[in-house]
Parts: structure tokens; C-alpha cells; sequence
């Protein structure tokens, strides 16, 4: 496998800073620090190219807050200097790790995403009769830091992006030399090539023939339920001594009892919300009619919000649910 080198002065060139730049306010002129790093722009930018040159970042200017939706979670979000500079190590280095996903890996990834990976489960529940649900415990608190960097290693040659990539990562931990932070750009891309790893002792090791990943959910497919039961204990075992994580208990079924992913439940013939998405859906329903009615969002605010939410409707068997939004509109 040949190394990249050399991509530094790529990420470091002023026009691709000014890239980044543009990509990570989007959104968010509002805030002050958007504001304030606009105001000196261009020294802003100088001063982000020289320390990339060096290989001298200096990251970890992190503000922390929990979402509930749709679990409880702790976000860590980096200053608006560190998103501009995530962005332009993207910017660059995106092919290389797109390189190595495999065709099925459908988080984070440009093409991808939620509705693709439901259509092609939704494909493998008809043509097969059992599954295996496969999570990992904790996934973004259990990465290790140094099998992490090992693996960047071997993808990048160019020593001092490895620093630059070495420092954002010891930057942040939950516990000694393992986690990276829910909310970064860069903890998108580290955590997909992480589990990559794993794709790739899948299909091309124990050679599975469907298979499925949206980040740390994995799911199995076969006709055959020893068979499956079998992959998995070989796929915990891998896991466990190759990258130090841990699966949840395993959840092995029949393809008409459904399948429970990524908020939805997915039946051969059919595929329905989860109760928890239902139950976002009209709790977030409610929000969006009461800010609207009471003048705190405009229309254009309140599509903005309602569109996702409706969308996220349209790929399950939600007709009465729907109907029952456009009469609370109606009536809001």
C-alpha cells in the first residue's frame, strides 16, 4: 500500500485555507468568533499556514455541552480556528481515507449517509432470512489512541501531517490514551477508518457476502443463523485484539421479526419509525408550531427545521403520522 507524502504544503496553500474557511462558517456568522477570526482574515489565515508548515497546531480550545436528542450526549466543539483547520485538513486528505472505505461503509462519507445504508438494508432483509446487529460499547470513549495513530501511519507518509493529526488526537481523552471528540470534523474521519479495519476483516477475511456499516452499527446478513453466530464470535474476538473495543450483546433474529436501525425498523416488506423516533418526531413537531406561532421563527426558520424532520418520515410507513402533522399545522 502506498503511503501519501508530501500533502502539508496542499493543506497549508492559501487558497485552500480560504476554502476551509468558507466551508466552516457556514451557518454560523452569527457567533462572535466567526466574526472576530473574520475581521484579520488574511493574518488569521498566515499564521494557520505557517504553524501547519511547522507542524505545530495548537489545538484543544474545546467549549463542552450535552445534547438529549436523540440520547444523551456530551459534544466537545472546537474554537472556530480549529474547525477552519480540520476543514482544510479534509479538504486534502479526504481522498486518501475514501480510498480505503469499503463500499457499504455509509457514515460520513459524500454519496452515502443514513438513506442509502436504509436502502440497501432494506434490500438484504428481503433476500435474507436471519440478521446480526452488531454495536460497539461506547465507540467514540473506547477509541485507542495509539492503534489510531498506527493506522494513520500507514496511510500517511508526510511526518509532519502525522503530527498535526498525533496533536488533535492527544488533545482530548476520557480516559488514558483513548477517546476522540463527538462534534469535530476529524473525529468523523479517524472513527470511520478506525471500524474500516474491521470492513475490511469482513468481507474480504471471513468473506460476507451482505453487510452493512453506519459507523459503529454493523449488521450481518445470511440464511444461515449458526453460520452468523459463528461470524460474530470470530468478529468480537477480532475486534478485541485488534483494536480494543468491545461489542454489546449480539442481537441475532429473524428478518420478519425486524430489523432495529438507525431509528427506524426495517421489515421485509415494510419499514416503520422506532418508538423513539416517534416520539422525537412529534415532541420536535410541537417545538417547531410553538416557536412559529409565537413569532420566535419566521416560515423560512420553521421549514428550514420541519423539512429533515418530514424527510426523515417519507422512508418509513408513516402516512396516519404525517396526516396528523399537516392537521396540527392546520390548526397551530
Amino acid at each position: 500500500m502506498k503511503r501519501e507524502n508530501n500533502l502539508i504544503s496542499l493543506i497549508a496553500d492559501p487558497d485552500n485555507l480560504r476554502l476551509a474557511f468558507w466551508k466552516a462558517r457556514k451557518a454560523k456568522d452569527v457567533k462572535m468568533e466567526v466574526a472576530e477570526f473574520r475581521k484579520s482574515l488574511d493574518k488569521n489565515l498566515l499564521t494557520l499556514r505557517n504553524e501547519l508548515l511547522l507542524g505545530n497546531v495548537q489545538v484543544g480550545q474545546y467549549h463542552y455541552f450535552t445534547i438529549y436528542d436523540p440520547k444523551e450526549r456530551e459534544i466537545c466543539a472546537a474554537s472556530f480556528r480549529e474547525r477552519v483547520l480540520h476543514h482544510a485538513l479534509m479538504n486534502v486528505c479526504h481522498a486518501n481515507f475514501e480510498k480505503y472505505q469499503i463500499f457499504v461503509s455509509y457514515a460520513s462519507r459524500k454519496g452515502k449517509g443514513t438513506y442509502a445504508a436504509i436502502n440497501r438494508a432494506k434490500n438484504y432483509q428481503r433476500k435474507y432470512n436471519w440478521f446480526l446487529k452488531l454495536d460497539v460499547c461506547k465507540y467514540f470513549d473506547s477509541i485507542d489512541h495509539c492503534i489510531l495513530k498506527q493506522l494513520l501511519a500507514k496511510r500517511f507518509k508526510d511526518v509532519v501531517l502525522l503530527n498535526v493529526f498525533y496533536n488533535i488526537i492527544d488533545s482530548y481523552e476520557t480516559s488514558t490514551d483513548k477517546s476522540l471528540p463527538i462534534g469535530n470534523l476529524t473525529s468523523q474521519y479517524f472513527a470511520n477508518h478506525y471500524l474500516a479495519v474491521a470492513d475490511h476483516y469482513l468481507k474480504e477475511k471471513l468473506q460476507i457476502p451482505a453487510y452493512v456499516r453506519y459507523m459503529d452499527d454493523m449488521v450481518i446478513w445470511s440464511n444461515d443463523k449458526n453460520m452468523l453466530l459463528k461470524i460474530g464470535n470470530e468478529f468480537q474476538l477480532f475486534i478485541e485484539t485488534e483494536l480494543n473495543l468491545r461489542l454489546k450483546p449480539f442481537c441475532l433474529n429473524s428478518t420478519d421479526k425486524g430489523l432495529p436501525f438507525l431509528g427506524y425498523i426495517l421489515f421485509p416488506k415494510t419499514i416503520l419509525l422506532n418508538n423513539n423516533s416517534r416520539k422525537r418526531f412529534k415532541n420536535k413537531l410541537k417545538q417547531y408550531n410553538y416557536k412559529l406561532n409565537n413569532d420566535e421563527w419566521n416560515q423560512a426558520e420553521y421549514q428550514a427545521h420541519v423539512l429533515p424532520l418530514i424527510a426523515f418520515t417519507k422512508h418509513a410507513n408513516t402516512y396516519n403520522l404525517r396526516k396528523k402533522f399537516n392537521e396540527m399545522t392546520k390548526t397551530g
